[in-house]
């Protein structure tokens, strides 16, 4: 069975977003318990096996076709700007100004 510290490792789509989960719940521990030396440095060369593993995935194909790195460096993303809409005769809150 191959260890996800493994170069050849790649995990199954199910288990991606659990990476992304288990790099969070890393950083928290780092940050919230305290931990002996041994500990921390278990835990951040765990961290970095995980950001390795998630580089790595950052170029294999998403079912649409093009690979995660591919997507963020796409430039035709709508602005967030352009998808509000405003109303100066509306408050945040529905009710008609006066």
């Amino acid at each position: 069975m191959a260890c996800a510290r493994c170069d050849f490792y790649v995990p199954k789509d199910s288990s991606k977003a659990q990476l992304l989960e288990a790099k969070d719940n890393l950083q928290r521990m780092l940050a919230q318990i305290p931990l002996t030396d041994d500990e921390r440095a278990a835990v951040e060369d765990g961290a970095a096996a995980v950001d390795r593993l998630i580089g790595r995935l950052a170029d294999c194909p998403t079912p649409a076709g093009p690979t995660p790195r591919e997507i963020a460096q796409a430039v035709n993303l709508i602005p967030l700007s352009s998808l509000i809409m405003t109303n100066p005769t509306r408050d945040y809150s529905g009710q008609q100004q006066q």
